[in-house]
């Protein structure tokens, strides 16, 4: 294809969809076609903002443009990717890729069948202090532990996922794309009405690493932080205010009655809108330009992990 604009449309519009339509309005090689809710008020004020088409038949919609956005509820996912790929090709769906790991299964094979292009919203692999965490990770000698902790209070506009879906996937997809496959997982969890609302789980990667992750939402403290604990370096990445440090023993320990401390590194890194970034990707993934964006593979594998910590937790009841 490598057109020079590319038609967009966008289905979704509440608040993650919303900072969606934000971001390609912002791109010189997006035209965007059409918006599509359920909320037809939102749509029309959001079409009045925008100046914007509100699509009416979806179906003839979808046989215009080059790429779609998907950002509606989790548990819609699976319907919207079945009908949109009737017509498009090139298919942004936020994360998860679904809400099971069955309908998941059932998406990537879909996806191999009609030779899909499929990029899952998994916006923590642009955020710019994990793009640093991983650059230092990969001079590293050997990868021990990595801490992952993520809370948030919950938020009333998510009540048809619990934290494992919600919060944690995120992690879990950037343990897997640092240390590879899983070959052991423990998990512990607290339920509230019958949904998980904090959840810590042990991940033994097949390379022999660990990843610890937590993910709550019942924490009153917003926390997005990765610690990495390699052979030779100890990581520090606080993924909020972008601050990596890199701690490493200064001297070698060979003489006695000598204190060692170890020499502090910050990593200079810069403030970039990870969504902006997902959707330039996106937009080359349409053009058939080179890129590596999370795909259908990628939303299978974390799905089926989150699953098996779900079960897990549910089943410890």
């Amino acid at each position: 294809m490598n057109k020079s604009i590319i038609k967009i449309g966008l289905i979704g519009i509440g608040k993650m969809g919303q900072n969606h339509l934000r971001n390609l309005t912002m791109l010189k090689q997006v035209e965007m076609l059409f918006i599509y809710d359920i909320d037809k008020e939102l749509c029309s004020s959001l079409a009045n903002e925008y100046d914007i088409k509100v699509s009416q038949d979806l179906e003839n919609d979808l046989k215009e443009i080059d790429g779609v956005i998907i950002a509606t509820p989790t548990f819609t996912h699976y319907k919207y990717i079945l009908q949109v790929s009737k017509y498009v090709k090139n298919i942004f769906i936020e994360k998860p890729l679904t809400d099971t790991f069955e309908t998941s299964q059932k998406i990537a094979q879909l996806a191999k069948e009609k030779n899909l292009n499929i990029q899952v919203g998994f916006i923590e692999r642009y955020n710019s202090a994990v793009v640093a965490l991983e650059k230092v990770i990969r001079h590293s000698t050997q990868i021990i532990n990595i801490d992952f902790t993520r809370t948030n209070k919950i938020s009333s506009r998510i009540t048809d996922v619990d934290v494992v879906v919600d919060l944690m996937i995120h992690d879990i997809d950037l343990a897997l794309h640092i240390n590879g496959d899983a070959k052991k997982i423990d998990a512990h969890g607290y339920i509230k009405d019958g949904m998980i609302e904090y959840a810590r789980s042990i991940i033994t990667h097949k390379n022999g690493a660990f990843s610890n992750i937590v993910a709550s939402r019942i924490t009153e403290k917003r926390i997005r932080h990765i610690a990495a604990t390699c052979e030779d370096m100890y990581i520090d990445c606080n993924l909020l205010s972008k601050e990596v440090f890199i701690n490493k023993q200064s001297l070698e320990q060979y003489l006695t009655n000598v204190s060692i401390s170890s020499k502090k590194e910050t990593i200079d890194v810069r403030p970039q809108e990870g969504l902006l970034l997902e959707l330039i990707d996106f937009i080359k993934l349409c053009q058939q330009r080179e890129c590596n964006v999370p795909n259908e593979d990628d939303g299978l594998n974390a799905i089926k992990i989150a699953s098996t910590i779900q079960k897990i937790i549910m089943d410890s009841e």
